[in-house]
C-alpha cells in the first residue's frame, strides 16, 4: 500500500509539472526506477491469459511481472516459464528466474510489493478474486464476463466504489478504432434517428457424455469449482492437460452462460456506446433458445433474443446475424465487427459469414468527419496500456466496474430469458424483474462455501 501511495503520488506530481496525466516517463526517473514500474501478479494461466493478458500487459515498460498463480500447477510453471523466458531476453542475462508462483491467489494477495492483479479465470472466478484483491489494496484488470451473477456484479461494484480500486473490464473492443468510429457516427446523428439494432453472436453446439475421471495430481479441483456444485471430475469439463486449446468448462451452465457471456459481453458494451445506455439498459427481454437434450455441456446453442430500451430503440440479437453490430437509423446503416478475427483457432466463429471490420449503407457516412462541437468518444490505443495508465493518473479507465456491469447485467438476464416462454420486464436501476419472483430468483446462485462472494466481508 505504501509503494502504491509513492507510485501514485509521484505520478500525480509529474503530471501537474507538465500538463497532462501520464504514465510517468522513464527518462523523468530513469528507465528503471522502481517508481516508474507497477509491479503485477498474474491470477489464471490458462488460454485468455498466454494469448492475451500477460502480452498484453509485460509488453509495457511500466508493468514489471512478479508472480503467477494457478490452481493447476502445470500452468502455473508454464506461466513462470513464459514470463521469466520474456525478461531474460528483454534483460539478455543468460538466466532469470526471479517470477514467484502461487497456487492460491490469496496468499499472493498477501505480498505488499505487488500492486495490481490480472485475473484470467473461468468465468465463476471472476467476482470473487476481484473483490478480495481490491480489498488487499490491489488494482485490477478483469477478464469479462464482470460476474457469473446479476447478484456477483453488484457486490463487486459495491467493493471498488468503496475501496477506489482501479478495475479495467477486458472489453478490449473499446480499444479498436472501428468500434468508437461506429459509436461515434450513430451518437452524431450519421444514420438518423437510431431504432435498431441487430448483434450477432454465434451459439455453442452439445458435447458428448463424459465419464468420471481421476483428478490430476497437479489441479485442486475443488477450489476450481469455488463456489459452484461439487461434480466428478472429467477432463473436457475443466480445461486441457495437454494444451491451451478452447477449454470446456466455457460449455457448462455451473461455470457461465455460454456465448451470450462470452461474446455477448463484448457487443453490449460496444452498442450501448453507441446507442448512450452505458449506465442503463433494457426495460424488457424476451428469448428463444435450443439447449443440448444430452451430453456434458449446457449452455444455449441456437438463440434469439429481442431487448426493448425506453428511448424506442430496439436490439435483436442471434446467431444468425453477421458476428458484429449492425445500427440500424431512419437515414441509413452501420455495421461494425472485428472482421475475421478469432480468439483461437477452435473459437465457434464461421469465417465465411465475417464482414469487413467498418460497413454502412452509403460509404459517404464512413467519411464523415466529426466536429468540434460534435459528440467525441474517449479513444486509447490500448486495454490493458490504458489500465496501467489509469492506476499511475488514478483516473477511470474506459471500461470501469459500472459499465462492466451493466453489459454484464444484459447477458445474464438474456440467459435467464432463455429460460422462460414469456416477455420480462426489468427494472434497470433497480436491477430486478418487475412482478417476477421466478425470474428474479436467478438473479443470484446458492454459493458452495466456504468460496463465494457471500464470504467476502467488505
Amino acid at each position: 500500500m505504501e509503494r502504491r501511495k509513492f507510485i501514485n503520488r509521484t505520478a500525480l506530481s509529474t503530471a501537474a509539472l507538465v500538463g497532462f496525466p501520464s504514465i510517468v516517463p522513464a527518462h523523468v526517473l530513469g528507465k528503471n526506477a522502481p517508481s516508474n514500474k507497477i509491479n503485477i501478479g498474474q491470477i489464471g494461466c490458462g488460454r485468455i491469459a498466454r494469448s492475451h493478458d500477460i502480452h498484453d500487459t509485460i509488453r509495457f515498460d511500466q508493468a514489471n511481472y512478479l508472480a503467477v498463480c494457478d490452481l493447476d500447477s502445470k500452468r502455473a510453471a508454464d506461466a513462470k516459464l513464459l514470463v521469466d523466458g520474456f525478461y531474460q531476453k528483454k534483460t539478455g542475462k543468460a538466466k532469470y528466474d526471479r517470477t514467484k508462483v502461487y497456487d492460491d491467489y490469496r496468499e499472493m494477495l498477501l505480498n505488499k510489493d505487488i500492486d495490481a492483479v490480472v485475473i484470467s479465470t473461468p468465468d465463476h472466478w471472476h467476482s470473487q478474486p476481484a473483490m478480495e484483491a481490491a480489498l488487499a489494496g490491489k488494482d485490477i484488470y478483469l477478464q469479462k464476463p464482470t460476474s457469473l451473477t446479476v447478484r456477483e456484479g453488484q457486490q463487486l461494484r459495491d467493493v471498488i466504489q468503496k475501496t477506489g480500486a482501479i478495475l479495467q473490464v477486458g472489453t478490449q473492443q473499446r480499444a479498436m478504432p472501428q468500434f468508437r468510429i461506429a459509436a461515434e457516427l450513430v451518437r452524431n446523428g450519421r444514420i438518423g434517428k437510431i431504432h435498431t439494432v441487430k448483434i450477432g453472436l454465434p451459439g455453442d453446439p452439445a458435447g458428448p457424455q463424459a465419464p468420471a475421471m481421476p483428478v490430476p495430481s497437479n489441479l485442486n479441483f475443488d477450489m476450481w469449482l469455488g463456489s459452484t456444485p461439487e461434480v466428478p471430475y472429467t477432463e473436457i469439463g475443466v480445461h486441457p492437460q495437454a494444451d491451451y486449446s478452447r477449454p470446456g468448462w466455457l460449455r457448462s451452465r455451473n461455470y457461465g452462460a455460454g456465448m451470450i457471456t462470452g461474446w455477448g459481453q463484448h457487443h453490449y458494451d460496444s452498442a450501448a456506446w453507441g446507442m448512450n445506455t452505458e449506465l442503463s439498459g433494457p426495460v424488457s427481454v424476451e428469448a428463444l433458445a435450443e439447449f443440448p437434450k444430452s451430453g456434458l455441456w449446457n449452455v444455449h446453442g441456437d438463440f434469439f433474443v429481442k431487448h426493448e430500451y425506453d428511448n424506442g430503440i430496439t436490439v435483436y440479437t442471434s446467431g444468425g446475424y453477421t458476428n458484429g453490430i449492425r445500427y440500424e437509423g431512419s437515414d441509413g446503416w452501420i455495421f461494425v465487427s472485428r472482421g475475421s478475427y478469432q480468439a483461437s483457432a477452435t473459437d465457434p466463429v464461421d469465417k465465411e459469414k465475417s464482414s469487413k471490420a467498418l460497413n454502412a449503407s452509403d460509404p459517404k457516412i464512413l467519411e464523415s468527419v466529426i466536429g468540434e462541437n460534435e459528440i467525441h468518444l474517449e479513444k486509447i490505443d490500448d486495454q490493458h496500456g490504458n489500465w496501467l495508465d489509469c492506476i499511475k493518473t488514478r483516473k477511470a479507465p474506459i471500461s470501469p466496474i459500472e459499465k462492466g456491469h451493466k453489459a454484464c447485467a444484459i447477458c445474464l438476464i438474456s440467459d435467464i430469458a432463455m429460460q422462460f416462454d414469456r416477455k420480462l420486464e426489468w427494472d434497470y436501476d433497480k436491477e430486478v424483474f418487475i412482478n417476477d419472483d421466478e425470474a428474479n430468483a436467478m438473479l443470484r446462485r446458492e454459493q458452495r462455501k466456504p468460496y463465494g462472494t457471500d464470504t467476502v466481508k467488505y
